[in-house]
């Protein structure tokens, strides 16, 4: 279970990758099964729905005095999670994505494409490299490894990990809204440290202009709009990632957003040396933290600085986030000791 319902005060917060967004397409409609109402003792009805999008458990809570309209909306907001996982999907033979990494170059893309890219070149300049979303090719290297029999527990050989890198460079890609083009043959994209939080924001957004003013979307990373009908903030659990029947903090929070990133939630080893978030400088796997978590006014910011952060030390974190105010970042160490920024 993750983020928040209106009828618990707190529930737990996970980070789920973009990875198995293949599955969404048989979860990803309305089951009314899964509606219900949840009066409060003061204020607008919220009407939850919780079930399966971006093939992850996903929720949406709605303050709506009338539960039809309310239906309407949920059914109007998978639709367009639907929408943009046929742009975005890694695994759909059609997904522009798709088609992209494999010719390495797109003429008339999807205008989502353009803009998410153009906004993830924009994060790879502002972390110096951190986030970097051409890092396919090391994530193939490292699942193609490990999903060898008798596979090296030591990884793949330095050598191979090192020509890969060469193919690693936000900067080689070519962004139009005429073409989508990578510079180097071989290059792929993945979007999987920041799609979730975009589509989370494009939900929102349509929901906003629906006329709602109390909203809480949570699609692997969560952003409120206004507060919680009964007048307090909407809150969130941050789960411990060593132990997931824990949290390790709440957050409050009304128009803002959340993403939390950690290397757990992927591994590509059995022995859970190897995880999803690759270095980009370094073409090996993100070891300084446990988990990140950033608060931002919206979901792809805080997505793509989740996943950014988690791949740099302390003073590099806090130089990306310097100059970008109103954002926070919850950094967790593998010792369990917590680094806030801004202090």
């Amino acid at each position: 279970m993750s983020g928040a319902t209106a009828a618990f005060p707190t529930a737990p917060l996970s980070r789920r990758r973009f990875l198995g967004i293949a599955a969404a397409a048989a979860g990803v409609a309305l089951m009314p099964g899964l509606l219900r109402a949840a009066p409060l003792p003061a204020g607008i009805p919220v009407r939850v729905w919780r079930g399966t999008a971006l093939g992850a458990d996903a929720m949406l809570q709605i303050a709506h005095p009338d539960p039809a309209e309310a239906d309407r909306l949920i059914a109007l907001s998978l639709a367009e999670v639907a929408r943009l996982e046929k742009v975005f999907s890694l695994y759909r033979p059609d997904s522009a994505l798709v088609r992209l990494n494999r010719d390495g170059m797109l003429d008339r893309p999807p205008a989502d494409l353009v803009r998410l890219l153009s906004e993830a070149v924009a994060f790879g300049r502002r972390s110096g490299g951190a986030f970097d979303v051409t890092v396919q090719p090391l994530w193939q290297l490292y699942a193609g490894h490990f999903g060898r029999p008798g596979a090296d527990p030591a990884g793949p050989p330095e050598a191979a990990v090192q020509a890969t890198r060469r193919l690693v460079d936000y900067r080689a890609v070519e962004v139009d809204a005429g073409r989508i083009a990578f510079a180097r043959r071989g290059m792929a994209v993945t979007l999987n440290g920041i799609a979730q939080g975009y589509i989370t924001d494009r939900v929102t957004e349509r929901l906003i202009a629906e006329g709602l003013g109390q909203v809480l979307v949570d699609l692997g990373e969560i952003r409120a709009v206004g507060r919680h009908p009964a007048g307090r903030p909407w809150t969130v659990g941050l789960k411990d990632p060593s132990d997931e029947t824990r949290l390790t903090a709440t957050l409050e929070i009304a128009d803002r957003a959340v993403a939390t990133s950690a290397g757990s939630g992927t591994s590509f080893d059995p022995a859970g040396r190897f995880a999803h978030l690759l270095d980009p400088a370094s073409g090996h796997s993100a070891a300084d933290w446990l988990s990140v978590s950033v608060l931002a006014a919206d979901a792809t910011t805080a997505d793509a600085l989740s996943t950014a952060l988690s791949i740099v030390p302390a003073d590099r974190a806090a130089a990306i986030l310097n100059g970008l105010p109103g954002v926070g970042a919850r950094l967790t160490r593998r010792d369990g000791t917590v680094l806030s920024l801004p202090a």
